[in-house]
């Protein structure tokens, strides 16, 4: 009989000298993380992995029964109502993705008031940008290939801002549908774009942000580097703050649980492009801003000036939002670092404001 108490040894022996796991431990327990009262903030990126290897992992379960084009709303119902616990895994795959991107603001909030955007981290900075802008387009884009009434018009409420953009708007949004309207061309068009050309880019830029963040490091808050290096606290990465992050996502595995089982997505009626838009359609949360700034602008200014004002209010907004590190580089706060507290607080203010406000103004459902 073979020694089972030396089996696992055995096997991490033949492993480590196959793969060198123990120059990789060692490594992991060198690198220390920043230990304070603010240190709750570092796991939102970790969650916001696990989020997106969930969604990763259910939508390859779902690629098995989906169907894009003219059969994608009878795949769908099927995956749903007929295919053994095909509800739980799209229910899953859709609160995955709106809690990663709602992890994503957290962590870029979180990122932006410890000033983590600073020299020499401004790539991470930029980088992150891109990783949450591709997310929010995982969720537009995956949203219309159940094609049910909601998402079918949604989707053309969305369609809609880029049109907005004088000149080559309409022609940016007859390139995404395929055509001058929604069809099983726009289907397979966003169905391309969900599951191959933005994991294309998704994956590459995941690798480069993290790999920029074992180079510099988490960084510290401005109250924690007025302290003395001798007083600053630290962990070892490897296992203290590993373990402590994989509880994190224990914690939001739970969370998905719950609002999947409990919480179920639902499917509505197949969309009819004949019948009028519900009243109160309106684009995902997280792109909810955007609208509702085009409403008021459009309110205060009729016709394309209207527009016009709103989506440049919109894109100046995020321009200054991507450019904050060109304009507080340093590690001393000064008159820039107060600054850009007071534009971070603005710009959280608004989103949550208009957001709460788009939502209030929805006509009831009948």
């Amino acid at each position: 009989m073979p020694d089972t108490d030396k089996l696992p040894s055995k096997v991490y022996g033949w492993l480590d000298e196959r793969l060198g796991l123990t120059e990789i431990v060692a490594l992991a327990g060198h690198k220390r993380v920043p230990e304070h009262k603010h240190s709750f903030w570092y796991y939102w990126g970790g969650i916001t992995l696990f989020f997106f290897i969930v969604m990763c992992f259910t939508g390859v379960l779902l690629l098995l029964y989906y169907r894009p084009g003219e059969e994608a709303y009878e795949s769908v119902r099927m995956i749903t109502y007929e295919i053994h616990f095909g509800w739980l895994i799209r229910s899953t795959h859709s609160w995955a993705a709106n809690l990663m991107v709602a992890s994503a603001f957290v962590h870029m909030f979180s990122t932006y008031f410890m000033k983590a955007y600073r020299k020499p981290r401004e790539f991470l900075w930029w980088s992150g940008l891109g990783l949450l802008s591709l997310a929010m387009l995982f969720g537009f884009s995956g949203y219309l290939l159940p094609m049910d009434e909601l998402a079918f018009f949604a989707t053309k409420v969305g369609l809609a801002i880029p049109g907005t953009i004088p000149v080559v708007g309409p022609w940016i949004s007859d390139l995404v549908r395929g055509g001058p309207e929604i069809s099983a061309y726009t289907i397979s068009r966003f169905f391309a774009l969900h599951v191959v050309i933005l994991p294309a880019l998704f994956i590459p830029l995941l690798m480069f942000h993290l790999a920029l963040v074992q180079k510099h490091g988490m960084s510290i808050p401005e109250s924690e580097e007025a302290k003395p290096e001798s007083e600053r606290k630290s962990i070892p990465f490897f296992p203290n703050f590993a373990m402590k992050d994989l509880a994190m996502w224990l914690i939001a595995l739970n969370v998905l649980a719950l609002l999947a089982a409990v919480f179920p997505w639902s499917l509505g009626p197949a969309a009819d492009p004949l019948k009028p838009a519900p009243a109160d359609i309106h684009p995902e949360w997280y792109f909810m801003t955007s609208f509702q700034i085009l409403k008021i602008f459009g309110a205060w200014f009729p016709g394309a000036v209207g527009e016009f004002l709103g989506l440049a209010s919109f894109n100046l907004g995020v321009v200054l939002w991507a450019i904050v590190p060109l304009f507080d580089p340093t590690s001393k706060s000064g008159k820039w670092g107060v600054r850009a507290t007071y534009f971070g607080m603005f710009m959280l203010a608004a989103i949550l404001v208009t957001t709460i406000w788009g939502y209030a103004v929805l006509p009831a459902t009948p």
